[in-house]
């Protein structure tokens, strides 16, 4: 199991990533697909190869091939999108009303549904520190009817995949 693969190298200091990693990969307030997309999206946006790699294999045996591309979507638009957003934040109210001129297709048909990509993209939006994405993703899960736990719950994942890859990378560089 790759999840145990991730807990096993990860150093003594980090003790309650290893307990959070478990307890989310246990969790149920999310469905299977929303849960491991989730941790899929979020992978792919630490950008550690160990990491991918390790959910990539937890995840192939549940989410199906569109769930596993709709997550690595996710986490390919929000790269882009989070930067966008968040410098267009940065330069001022002169700049609200720039039209952003990007592609998003992806958004309008991610192969997933609507609410499961919504949730990937809120996790990767909170790893990437985009507070306009992340809320404007709050605002559409909650119109969609997902509730504030579920929500919260992808954050949680985001946090403790994003705790993770930064404990491994920290091993890797003084192996």
């Amino acid at each position: 199991m790759s999840v145990e693969n991730l807990k096993s190298a990860l150093p003594d200091y980090a003790k309650d990533l290893k307990l959070n990693l478990g307890a989310l990969a246990r969790q149920t307030v999310l469905s299977d697909q929303q849960k491991w997309g989730t941790f899929l999206a979020c992978a792919a946006a630490t950008k550690n190869p160990t990491v991918i790699r390790e959910i990539n294999e937890e995840v192939a045996a549940v989410l199906s091939p569109e769930a596993q591309s709709a997550a690595f979507a996710a986490a390919s638009i929000m790269g882009m999108n989070n930067i966008a957003y968040r410098a267009k934040g940065w330069l001022g109210e002169e700049f609200a009303h720039v039209r952003m001129g990007l592609r998003m297709n992806i958004m309008a048909n991610p192969g997933v549904e609507k609410a499961d990509f919504e949730l990937w993209a809120t996790a990767v939006s909170a790893i990437n520190g985009c507070e306009h994405c992340t809320i404007a993703h709050e605002k559409v899960l909650t119109a969609e009817g997902v509730s504030k736990e579920q929500i919260f719950e992808v954050v949680k994942i985001a946090a403790t995949v994003s705790g993770v890859a930064q404990a491994l990378s920290i091993q890797e560089a003084l192996a």
